[in-house]
């Protein structure tokens, strides 16, 4: 079994560089790519982060996204959830407090309930399972342990009814080291470990507490992530990706080998959505999204 994986790899590398060489000449020409699916095998069942492709229109990207092959979509406007679903696509995540304000401090508690129990209500409403949520930033006067009772608390609050839906609140770990853009790193985001986050939801203590695995994040924060995602397989809920370092592309110029993590997600058994998270950097940004969607497309 040993002289398997550098035969696989070797082939996989093979079979890519075709791929890759041609998506850069995209990239530096501006050159515009068909819009044909790219999507074969659909084991992984993927999804797109919308925000990522600001400003292009929500209702373009959905149409980008239906001819490529994806299946569904979040991160947009609760608005365009009609018109993505009449189009064919899912709606694979839908948002709530952000991750600024969230219930590590007691006094964000009644925003952050009155909102999850209407996005729970909203999901149930139009087929969709996971609800985002996040544990907020940490603040001065609020220790550790009292921020890990505030969190456990508030999501125990909306969990009964969150059960009576059939729905999936998913808690996302970001990581605080990046501190170059925004929306790379947040620096004093209380959840910045992803076995902490794994220990909140254990204490919610319900199989609808589930975890938002964010590939990128998680190679930020801790790495090992083949193995952390065997390990905690039966709590992920969703997941993201993006290239590391920049979170931008899932190239060649970055260090996450994602054919081997999707293989891996594959093995667990895991049935769920993988939303494609990265900012794109390349001229040819669909361009960058098929080569997102195509290197995703595995099977075990």
């Amino acid at each position: 079994m040993a002289s398997q994986n550098p035969i696989s790899r070797r082939r996989f590398i093979t079979q890519t560089t075709g791929a890759f060489a041609s998506a850069r000449i995209a990239s530096t020409s501006k050159a515009a790519v068909p819009d044909i699916p790219v999507i074969k095998h659909g084991r992984i069942r993927q999804s797109i982060m919308g925000w990522c492709f600001n400003p292009m229109p929500v209702m373009e990207l959905a149409r980008h996204c239906k001819a490529i092959g994806l299946v569904a979509m979040e991160g947009v406007g609760i608005k365009f959830y009609p018109q993505i679903r009449e189009l064919g696509l899912d709606i694979s995540l839908v948002g709530s407090h952000g991750f600024a304000t969230g219930p590590v401090s007691i006094a964000n508690h009644d925003y952050c309930r009155q909102i999850l129990l209407e996005r729970i209500d909203l999901a149930a409403s139009i087929g969709a399972n996971n609800v985002i949520t996040f544990t907020g930033m940490s603040e001065p006067g609020i220790s550790p342990e009292q921020g890990t009772k505030n969190c456990v608390s508030l999501w125990k609050s909306v969990m009964r009814h969150a059960e009576s839906k059939n729905v999936h609140l998913s808690l996302e770990h970001l990581n605080s080291r990046d501190d170059s853009h925004p929306m790379k790193g947040h620096p004093g985001y209380f959840g910045d470990d992803v076995d902490f986050c794994v220990d909140l939801i254990k204490r919610v203590d319900s199989p609808n507490m589930k975890l938002l695995f964010d590939i990128y994040h998680v190679q930020v924060m801790n790495g090992d992530v083949i193995r952390r995602i065997r390990q905690y397989q039966d709590v992920i809920g969703h997941y993201h990706t993006a290239g590391n370092p920049g979170r931008g592309e899932l190239d060649e110029d970055q260090e996450i080998n994602y054919p081997a993590i999707l293989r891996a997600i594959l093995r667990t058994g895991y049935m769920g959505f993988v939303a494609q998270e990265f900012i794109p950097t390349w001229d040819d940004k669909i361009g960058a999204l098929r080569h997102a969607a195509a290197l995703c497309d595995v099977t075990i």
